[in-house]
């Protein structure tokens, strides 16, 4: 479970969020829309500890992040917009050095290690150094980083960001067997499909303030609109708030 209560975050003279307030579910897949600069990237780096919020507060499973954030880091596993993969490393080994500073040990790293590289289809490029991957291939090597720990919680920032029409196929049947699981999954796009295809709750978000929540159905019915997308875009251009 993740909740994020009254965000806030400046950079200089710049707001960059204003209000953020969630509820990410276990067994549920949450997504932040809104359109580029609207606070989505700020906001989820505040999730999981690299910035700390100038108001507000984050907690993981109940944990606050501000006054445990180590403990809450370990009930997290994170993609970032930056995928940050070390180049001379293979998949494998960047898989693997991520999971013994999660404190593995070696057998149950190398079952983990195996499961993902299955999971996500990495076995051509396991044994490759990361240096010259594809968008797609460093995506994926980063996202089996991220869950080598089996994390209850998963943030990701545009986690298909890069990545080609089977791959991204792929990656949402793997989310969907990790909601399956219980896990709680956050994740932020500004591609309607993706949310529309994925997530049981949308948060909008626009210019650093949260303007709706609800499922996809929700959400139209509050605008009065047939189409998502349409009812994204009467959200966004009202600023107003709707909640459902």
């Amino acid at each position: 479970m993740i909740e994020a209560r009254h965000l806030k975050r400046s950079f200089g003279g710049v707001a960059a969020v204003k209000d953020v307030s969630f509820h990410a579910a276990d067994g549920r897949i949450t997504g932040l829309l809104g359109p580029n600069g609207a606070g989505k990237t700020t906001s989820l780096r505040m999730l999981y500890a690299l910035l700390k919020p100038d108001a507000g507060t984050v907690a993981i499973d109940d944990i606050d992040t501000q006054t445990d954030p180590l403990a809450a880091r370990r009930r997290l596993g994170v993609l970032p917009d930056s995928r940050g993969l070390y180049k001379r490393l293979t998949a494998r080994e960047n898989i693997e050095y991520f999971g013994r500073l999660q404190g593995l040990d070696e057998a149950t790293l190398k079952r983990q290690v195996d499961e993902l590289i299955g999971a996500l289809d990495l076995r051509d490029i396991e044994h490759r150094q990361a240096d010259g991957f594809s968008q797609g291939q460093r995506v994926k090597t980063a996202i089996a980083r991220a869950l080598v720990h089996a994390p209850q919680n998963i943030v990701l920032d545009e986690p298909t960001n890069g990545l080609d029409v089977m791959a991204t196929r792929a990656l949402r049947q793997f989310l969907r067997d990790l909601r399956a699981q219980g896990r709680c999954i956050v994740f932020s796009s500004h591609v309607m499909q993706e949310v529309a295809a994925l997530c049981d709750h949308i948060v909008v978000v626009s210019a650093g303030r949260v303007v709706a929540s609800g499922t996809a159905d929700e959400l139209r019915s509050l605008t009065g609109e047939s189409n998502l997308e349409d009812a994204f875009v009467k959200v966004i251009g009202s600023g107003e708030g709707l909640m459902s």
